[in-house]
């Protein structure tokens, strides 16, 4: 948090670079891996990031929103008060004309409020064993989830389960592109997120695997479960692929007595999460 007050410009120029810059980032999913920066939209995201101590470099701002110099908001507004006082938390404010702003919004509509950080720290994707692994710890990994409501999900339960660490195998969607951070409603912060990792390096973790599977070794409430473990979460229809799947230590299986084929992956990490959490684990 910015104990100073934050310069402000106003940009109405949607030639302007920062502008180019922003339309890929709330538009393209990947965009944050190839610009080192990450855009967060909403009062509710910006928050989260400040409440966990994350240094802003800079904050954008609807002019319809923004009190102060370049603003057209009401005193009475609201709303606008607290978009402004979020955005003050940063160490630079630009404020747009909210036509701008629009255009690029990832929202249907626009929150008027994003924040744009560095490249979180605790995403590496660098080549190695141990591409910053941290060994010895709660985790879930993510094997190729493609769906981002679902990966923003399982980091939401895994945050709030006691969970310290999510690793994501190549081909699972971007943790950090616009949808997951939505999906994730700021869990991304309470979280070591390593991501783009391959199966030979999930040994780093150094506790065991376990994973969800129709053909299981135990089912989940009669399950010796290691702690800590890793839970493996595997594709929305493939399931957990034959290579990581090796690396398990253990296969559960989640009892459905209704009948149907499977649990969306989302529900089932959240119950696999709670039970270990419920062992005290």
């Amino acid at each position: 948090m910015s104990t100073q007050p934050p310069t402000v410009q106003l940009i109405t120029s949607r030639d302007n670079p920062l502008i180019q810059r922003l339309r890929k980032l709330g538009q393209d999913a990947l965009a944050y891996r190839k610009l080192g920066e990450v855009w967060l939209e909403g009062d509710h995201l910006c928050s989260a990031a400040l409440h966990r101590g994350q240094v802003v470099p800079l904050a954008v701002v609807a002019d319809t929103a923004w009190l102060g110099e370049h603003g057209l908001a009401s005193s009475s507004d609201a709303l606008a008060a607290r978009i402004s006082q979020l955005a003050r938390q940063a160490l630079k404010v630009v404020v747009v004309p909210e036509a701008l702003f629009k255009g690029f919004t990832g929202l249907e509509s626009p929150a008027r409020l994003g924040f744009v950080l560095g490249r979180p720290l605790t995403t590496d994707t660098a080549s190695g064993t141990n591409p910053g692994l941290m060994s010895g710890v709660p985790t879930v990994v993510l094997d190729r989830l493609q769906d981002a409501g679902n990966v923003g999900s399982v980091l939401r339960s895994a945050s709030a389960l006691g969970v310290k660490q999510v690793v994501a195998m190549k081909g699972t969607a971007g943790l950090w592109s616009p949808k997951v951070l939505r999906a994730g409603m700021g869990a991304h912060f309470a979280l070591h997120l390593v991501e783009q990792v391959s199966p030979s390096q999930l040994n780093a973790l150094g506790v065991p695997l376990v994973a969800t599977s129709s053909h299981a070794d135990h089912e989940l409430h009669q399950a010796p479960l290691p702690a800590p473990c890793a839970w493996v979460m595997g594709h929305e229809g493939q399931g957990v692929g034959a290579e990581v799947m090796a690396l398990c230590e253990m296969t559960v299986s989640i009892p459905q007595p209704g009948g149907e084929e499977s649990l969306n992956v989302a529900a089932a990490a959240a119950i696999c999460l709670y039970e270990s959490l419920r062992r005290g684990r």
